[in-house]
């Protein structure tokens, strides 16, 4: 993960929390997370990863409208600091993406010190490469880029605000963005971009 390699040679690590939701005086918890890797810009099933994380309280209303996960769903999860270990696997030495990183950054503070990054953030270099566009939401950018039936290809049970499929959607993304630009083989840092 030298300063002179090219974004070709990273390995990538994407990162997706889903939350219980947010209460008058209560940040989100999370309740579930995904993560998908790509080597070589090549995304590598056998590294998915996806786990219900047990809640510290119950998820609200709308938050299961948005992504369905019910208490009982959770009821068997084991809690995110018991799952350091195949975290640190997964994420350690690559380069983290997240579309809108705040609040994978916010769940990671249970690992203080964590040493993960550095953080690629899709939503700011969505922004950055393709100015002007009504929506940046993931799903939005996934359909206008007609990434969807590739990942669905690479993972059968796709559904928007489930975590691992956000994570791959934003593996696709960053993808194409580089594709797109024209990038793959110019130094990883150009990904870097701030808001």
């Amino acid at each position: 993960m030298g300063s002179t390699a090219s974004i070709r040679g990273i390995a990538f690590a994407a990162l997706d929390f889903e939350s219980a939701g947010e209460r008058a005086n209560e940040a989100g918890v999370p309740v579930q997370i995904g993560i998908a890797v790509m080597e070589g810009l090549i995304p590598d099933p056998g590294f998915f990863y996806r786990s219900y994380l047990k809640a510290e309280r119950p998820v609200t209303w709308s938050a299961q409208q948005i992504h369905g996960i019910k208490a009982a769903d959770l009821k068997d999860a084991p809690d995110l600091l018991s799952l350091w270990p195949e975290i640190k696997g997964r994420l350690g030495g690559r380069w983290i993406v997240a579309h809108g990183s705040g609040t994978e950054k916010r769940f990671l503070r249970a690992f203080p010190i964590h040493g993960f990054g550095p953080w690629v953030d899709t939503l700011t270099l969505s922004r950055k490469i393709l100015p002007g566009r009504t929506s940046y939401a993931l799903s939005d950018l996934v359909a206008g880029m007609g990434l969807e039936e590739e990942i669905r290809a690479q993972l059968a049970d796709f559904r928007w605000h489930e975590a691992l499929s956000d994570a791959l959607a934003s593996l696709f993304l960053l993808r194409r963005l580089i594709e797109f630009a024209g990038i793959a083989d110019h130094p990883a840092e150009v990904l870097l971009v701030r808001k």
